[in-house]
């Protein structure tokens, strides 16, 4: 149920005019689903880079219309700027953050691509991961010229675009949309001033590394290139530099590929390095916003570094990361303004999941219908697979355990991911909820609407079936943990686990109750019969697996 998303960073040229800018952005903002991030206008190279987030089908819909706006009040033949630059909309990457693979993404650039070449008539070119050519890949490469370059590039065959016509369009120029991964700005200080220390660090860690010298003479090979010693980190660039108003130096790095060097790896790098040169890495920071999957990779990797369990939330693990990283040396990080997903969250995507006990309590108790005990069914089964990650946890660090922290560690992490999946069940039956009722406030006055109707309350009671029946499968999927916590578990903790059961088995039956209401309604009698019969043969298994758990509980008090 987590949701996919990914990042939009357009480039428009226009960095002068507010009026203007803010004309393009509030049509981004208009679109439900999508949150606006940053806008950074320059003045010197007349450019603004515009970033938003949300879920794909959103994401590609407010950069058709940005496309569209800045066509409309841009006109390239009177452009000037520094940044190289051919289109009013002059570059539009799609960046996969969540749940998205880059294959995917590079589907959605080439939807975005076909509809702006097809409905406003601008040349387009992909490039990155979407590149249709290999010489593509290179945004240096299409852009060559500029924009001056267009009419003539546009009448050669061999630079067709690859959507839209080969014509010139004076005001709007051409874009380029692709498709690449996430870039990370990442800085880490260092208890040196400086910067020749600095660079020594940068060179050991980034890519391309430094240049091989004999005698204190570059080395070349035949051809006349310089040899270089690589770096330990693929996919970094990095340089040092000192830092007036901290009074240090640092390394200044881009990580243009975090699933191959992620976060937590550069940083170690940095420091074997400064320990192995006399210096110390005394902490670091993070510019701009970053995937929520970095930090908790970064936090994993340290609490495994302490043999200590991972089965602990999201929040704790993200701690951990900041504490070990040293990102709060130079100032706060606040978590809700760093991690792009939070600032989701912020936005009020998951309402009922961040209400306190009492308001979410409240809510329930209204005379709203919403949320039901569809969601209620969803949360008591969090809450019983929770209780599990807590027996888990408290094992690991049961003295005289230590051998078994690892095991431990692991049955709690997969309880963590259990509760993560059920809470976000809370608000999606929530929601399955109001597509209901929202179809059923769909007009009716002709055959048409009426029938457009039906569709819609039909394809909404089928999410309002699968949304608790999923409920149901992973709420029975629990008592894996919940079972061998009570078996294996720190023996002082084994009623917790009972517990536990107990929400499983009552989350199991919930959902069913949730399941089985919504069926009555539904014309697909073959999908009724199957989900029925299936939610029966979970419920046999969880009264099992709740008696099975009860009894152990039972024999070991």
């Amino acid at each position: 149920m987590s949701s996919k998303l990914i990042e939009c960073v357009p480039n428009f040229s226009e960095g002068r005019d507010m009026e203007i800018i803010r004309q393009i952005t509030d049509v981004i903002e208009e679109v439900e689903g999508v949150k606006l991030l940053d806008v950074d206008p320059g003045k010197a190279t007349n450019r603004t880079v515009v970033t938003f987030v949300g879920e794909p089908e959103a994401v590609i819909e407010a950069a058709f219309r940005a496309i569209r706006k800045a066509a409309q009040v841009i006109d390239m033949s009177k452009h000037s700027g520094e940044h190289p630059r051919m289109g009013a909309t002059d570059v539009c990457p799609f960046i996969p953050i969540a749940n998205v693979t880059m294959e995917e993404a590079v589907t959605y650039a080439q939807k975005l691509g076909k509809r702006v070449g097809e409905e406003l008539s601008i040349p387009i070119y992909l490039y990155e991961a979407a590149a249709s050519k290999p010489e593509w890949t290179n945004l240096a490469t299409i852009r060559a010229g500029e924009y001056e370059a267009l009419p003539e590039k546009l009448a050669k065959p061999e630079w067709k675009p690859d959507f839209g016509p080969s014509t010139f369009n004076a005001r709007a120029g051409a874009t380029v949309i692709g498709a690449r991964d996430f870039l990370v700005a990442y800085n880490v200080n260092l208890n040196t001033t400086s910067v020749r220390r600095a660079n020594a660090i940068a060179f050991d860690v980034r890519e391309k590394g430094r240049v091989k010298t004999k005698g204190g003479k570059a080395l070349t090979d035949k051809k006349g290139n310089q040899v270089r010693i690589p770096g330990a980190c693929k996919s970094v660039k990095g340089i040092g530099w000192f830092i007036e108003e901290y009074g240090i130096a640092q390394i200044s790095m881009n990580l243009t590929n975090v699933s191959i060097t992620p976060l937590h790896v550069a940083f170690e790098e940095c420091r074997k390095s400064a320990n192995r040169r006399g210096m110390r890495v005394t902490g670091s920071e993070l510019v701009g916003l970053v995937p929520l999957k970095v930090m908790l990779d970064a936090g994993r990797y340290f609490l495994k570094q302490q043999k200590r369990s991972v089965g602990i939330s999201e929040e704790e693990i993200i701690k951990i990361a900041v504490k070990s990283m040293g990102l709060d040396e130079l100032g706060a990080f606040d978590p809700a303004k760093k991690i792009i997903e939070y600032q989701l969250r912020d936005a009020g995507l998951s309402p009922l999941v961040n209400m306190n006990l009492r308001e979410f309590a409240n809510e329930t108790a209204s005379e709203s219908p919403a949320p039901g005990g569809g969601s209620i069914a969803a949360y008591v089964g969090a809450l019983g697979v929770s209780l599990a990650a807590m027996v888990a946890n408290l094992s690991s660090h049961k003295r005289g355990w230590d051998k078994r922290w690892e095991e431990f560690s692991n049955w709690a992490d997969q309880g963590q991911q259990l509760k993560d999946e059920l809470l976000a069940l809370v608000d999606a039956d929530t929601a399955s909820f109001n597509a209901i009722m929202n179809a059923f406030r769909l007009p009716k006055k002709t055959e048409a609407d009426k029938l457009a109707r039906k569709n819609a309350i039909q394809a909404a009671t089928k999410g309002a079936i699968e949304i608790p029946f999923k409920v149901m499968k992973i709420s029975l999927s629990t008592f894996d943990v919940i079972l061998a916590m009570a078996e294996k578990g720190n023996p002082a903790s084994v009623t917790d686990a009972g517990v536990g059961a107990l929400c499983a088995r009552a989350a199991v039956h919930g959902a069913y109750l949730n399941v089985r209401i919504n069926t009555g309604d539904l014309e697909d009698k073959a999908f009724v019969s199957k989900v029925l019969e299936e939610g029966k043969e979970m419920i046999n298994k969880a009264n099992e697996l709740e008696a099975e758990v009860m009894r152990i509980v039972n024999s070991k008090m």
